[in-house]
C-alpha cells in the first residue's frame, strides 16, 4: 500500500495543537513538506521545530487568524507563489462554543460559518489549480460526526458542520474529473482542549462531577475510551495518501462505534 507522501506539499490549517498538530506530525513522518497555520506565531515555531524531517523537508508555518478572510487569501496566495502548489489541504478549526439553539445569538452562526465553511473555500480556491496542475490533490476536513447524528448542546456547531459537509460532497463531484478528492474525517470525542472545556462546561451546568460527565460520554462509546489525536490523524493521512484514490465525496467516523448510524 502506497502511502508514502514524499514531494507532497500539505497545508494543515489549526495546527498548532490537538488534532491539528498531530495531522502535520503525521503527514511529516510520510514525506511531505508541511505547512502549518494557526493564528499563535509562537506555537506554530514550536510545533514547526517538533515536525519530523529527514533532512530535505522544508516545513513552514503561515500565522493567521481566520477571522480575517482577505489576509487569509492574500497570505496563502503569496505563500503558493514562493513556494510552490499545495497537493495536500487540511481544513481543521476549531469549534464554536457550546450550548442549546435557541440560546445562540445570530451573530454566532455568522462567526462560525465564515472560520469554517467560507475560509474552507477560500484555501480550496486557491489551491486547487495547483492540485490539477500538479497531478495530485485532496482536500481532507475536519469536522464532526454531528454531520451524521446532531450532538446535545452543540447547536451552532451541529449546524455549521452540516453546512460544510454538504458543500465538501458538492465540491467532490465537481473535482472528481480531475482527480481530486474531497472527504471529510468526523473525529468523536478526543482528547483535546476542547473536549475539556465541553466536560467542563456540562459538570458546571448539571452540577455533577467531571468524572461522572466523563463516564457517562465513555458509555456511549463502544471501545470505552476518548480517541487520541494521532488516532484522528491516523485516518487523515491514509486519506492524504496515494493509496485513498478512489475514496471521494465520504464522511468517515473516527469515533470508537459511537455515532448510532450507518
Amino acid at each position: 500500500m502506497n502511502i508514502d507522501l514524499k514531494n507532497k506539499r500539505a497545508m494543515v490549517c489549526g495546527s498548532s495543537q490537538g488534532i491539528g498538530k498531530a495531522i502535520a506530525m503525521e503527514l511529516a513522518i510520510l514525506g511531505a513538506h508541511v505547512t502549518l497555520l494557526a493564528r499563535n506565531e509562537q506555537s506554530l515555531k514550536q510545533t514547526k521545530n517538533e515536525l519530523y524531517n529527514n533532512g530535505s523537508q522544508l516545513h513552514s508555518y503561515i500565522c493567521v487568524d481566520f477571522s480575517d478572510t482577505n489576509k487569509l487569501k492574500e497570505l496563502v496566495e503569496h505563500f503558493i507563489q514562493r513556494s510552490g502548489p499545495v497537493n495536500i489541504l487540511i481544513n481543521n478549526t476549531g469549534g464554536p462554543p457550546s450550548g442549546p439553539i435557541l440560546n445562540a445569538k445570530p451573530e454566532e452562526f455568522l462567526l462560525a460559518f465564515n472560520n469554517h465553511l467560507i475560509c474552507n473555500h477560500i484555501l480550496a480556491q486557491t489551491c486547487i489549480e495547483g492540485m490539477k496542475l500538479s497531478g495530485y490533490g485532496r482536500i481532507i476536513n475536519v469536522i464532526s460526526t454531528s454531520v451524521k447524528q446532531a450532538l446535545p448542546n452543540l447547536g451552532v456547531s451541529n449546524t455549521i458542520r452540516a453546512a460544510v459537509a454538504n458543500w465538501a460532497k458538492t465540491m467532490a463531484n465537481e473535482l472528481g474529473k480531475f482527480g481530486i478528492t474531497v472527504n471529510n474525517v468526523l473525529p468523536g470525542a478526543t482528547v483535546t482542549q476542547r473536549l475539556a472545556t465541553i466536560i467542563e462546561n456540562k459538570a458546571i451546568k448539571t452540577q455533577v462531577s467531571l468524572d461522572v460527565i466523563k463516564q457517562e460520554m465513555l458509555h456511549e462509546i463502544p471501545l470505552a475510551r476518548f480517541a487520541e489525536a494521532n488516532e484522528i490523524a491516523n485516518a487523515v493521512a491514509f486519506l492524504a495518501s496515494p493509496a485513498s484514490s478512489y475514496i471521494n465525496g465520504i464522511n468517515l467516523p473516527v469515533d470508537g462505534g459511537r455515532t448510532s448510524c450507518l
